[in-house]
């Protein structure tokens, strides 16, 4: 019974030493926080109470990647675990360190807290790609993207002529890459990437690419056409025709089609191209326009028609003028050609030709339709003009106008027809009034006729009324009655009762005597 109990006292005292040593303490891993690539790096692994008498065994890895074991160290005697490493990329992320019991599965491995290990690798071999296509133009978008061929950890940044080029609603800096929207000619020039890491901030690497030279083309602009006339010998001629861009960075590819087929073509280091076609007068040879294009789109000119008319029919001179005060002070002579496609006109001055401009005149050209002179009425501009018309490419073409003489005097006199409108006028007024005078007399003689006779037969009613008359009946006026019928009435004719009125007097002014009724 006593052995029995000393047995069963033995295996207590057996498993209450397996369980005091059936877990291990948690590892401390201890590592720099950065470390270059290819440089080496011990990392240590310990535990604060290691068990007696115990092998532990320290193993390296990634947190979450136990299928890669990166390094291990076994402990014979509780000593710290030194676990050496050639450092690479992958060695950057969280590690941590495994410790377990070799040979002893009753005791539960342990896992350190993680440990974040930065791996810098010095940059270098900068270079710039281009993401856009590589004609570029104005108005477009940039996008360039700074690689390199080692680095991690890498700042970049972007030099335009040498010059920093700063973040701003147009150029945005996003990591590696650099766009400029909506470009123009200030964004040509050269380009290059800066790319920068550092390690414990002493250490700074940097790599620089090679420049880019980056050239913004103006978009060439819609051509102009048009053409003069050659004149090769007496009867061959051909058309000169130009087309011309304003803008556009050359080269420029000008091409010349005849409604669509293609007649000639080049590419020139100008803004304009001349071609030269067979042509007919007289004749309808279609109809020309041009092409344009510097790598980008290509832009169409107008059509113009290939007709050319020579100069023919009559020309025709007129004028017109301007009047201030009453007198002339300008003249315009117009000049006009019934046919002519390219005339070229001249005006002459008693046979001498006047140039562009003068003291006293200007000629302005509207061609085709007319030339025009403005003259200046004076002593310098008298004289007899007229103009002549030729094809500008043949001046053996050459049609005169009629000729015109002007003179101031002569311009400022009245017309001989305006003299005798007026004056024709003038004795028709004279006339009217006259016949109105003679029929106003005759009337007032007939009038003056007819008062006479009834002067007379008053006379004779006052004769007899005037004994019948009694003064003494009218009290108030008696003596104004025999005045008015007397003396004082007389008196105051100038004549006697016996005379008034002066009907002789009267009679005598007449040629023909009165006429009774």
């Amino acid at each position: 019974m006593f052995a029995s109990l000393f047995v069963v006292m033995l295996g207590l005292c057996f498993c209450s030493k397996g369980n005091s040593q059936s877990t291990l303490g948690r590892p401390r891993l201890i590592s720099p926080s950065e470390a270059l690539v290819n440089s080496f790096v011990d990392f240590h692994c310990d535990i604060e109470l290691s068990p007696a008498n115990e092998t532990v065994l320290f193993q390296l890895f990634k947190k979450d990647n136990r299928d890669r074991l990166l390094g291990e160290y076994t402990s014979l005697n509780g000593e710290v675990a030194l676990i050496p490493q050639v450092i690479k990329p992958f060695h950057e992320g969280y590690l941590e360190c495994v410790a377990k019991v070799q040979n002893n599965s009753n005791i539960e491995p342990t896992i350190s807290y993680t440990h974040y290990l930065k791996v810098i690798e010095p940059v270098k071999g900068a270079r710039i790609i281009l993401r856009s296509s590589n004609n570029f133009f104005e108005g477009e978008t940039l996008k360039l993207s700074c690689e390199h061929i080692a680095g991690n950890h890498v700042s970049y940044k972007w030099l335009l002529n040498g010059q920093l080029v700063s973040p701003s609603p147009l150029h945005n800096v996003a990591d590696k890459n650099l766009f400029i929207s909506r470009t123009t000619s200030k964004d040509s020039g050269s380009y290059m990437c800066v790319a920068t890491n550092h390690f414990n901030t002493t250490n700074i690497f940097t790599a620089n690419s090679s420049e880019v030279q980056i050239t913004f083309k103006e978009r060439v602009s819609i051509p102009d056409i048009s053409f003069t006339v050659l004149k090769e010998d007496s009867k061959n001629f051909s058309a000169k025709v130009t087309c011309r861009s304003t803008k556009g960075t050359p080269p420029v590819t000008f091409s010349v089609y005849n409604t669509t087929e293609l007649v000639a073509n080049v590419t020139v280091n100008e803004r304009n191209a001349t071609f030269k076609v067979p042509l007919v007068l007289g004749r309808d040879l279609g109809w020309l326009h041009c092409q344009a294009s510097n790598g980008d789109q290509v832009e169409h000119s107008q059509q113009i028609s290939l007709k050319v008319v020579p100069v023919g029919g009559p020309v025709r001179m007129s004028y017109d003028y301007d009047v201030e005060n009453y007198a002339v002070i300008g003249v315009r002579f117009y000049c006009r050609s019934a046919n002519g496609s390219l005339p070229q006109y001249r005006w002459f001055l008693n046979k001498t030709l006047l140039r562009d401009r003068g003291s006293f005149y200007l000629v302005v050209n509207q061609p085709p339709e007319q030339s025009i002179l403005l003259l200046s009425v004076g002593r310098s501009s008298a004289g007899t003009y007229h103009c002549d018309v030729s094809d500008s490419f043949d001046s053996n073409s050459s049609i005169s106008s009629n000729e015109l003489y002007l003179d101031k005097k002569v311009l400022n006199r009245l017309p001989v027809l305006v003299v005798a409108v007026v004056f024709g006028s003038f004795t028709c007024l004279v006339a009217l009034v006259s016949i109105c005078c003679l029929v106003g007399a005759i009337f007032k003689r007939r009038q003056y006729g007819g008062n006479s006779l009834l002067c007379l037969e008053m006379k004779g009613l006052a004769a007899a009324y005037e004994d019948e008359l009694d003064p003494s009946e009218y009290n108030d006026n008696a003596d104004f009655v025999k005045a008015v019928g007397g003396v004082e009435l007389d008196q105051a004719s100038g004549a006697s009762s016996d005379e008034w009125p002066p009907i002789e007097e009267e009679e005598s002014l007449e040629d023909e005597p009165v006429e009774g009724p």
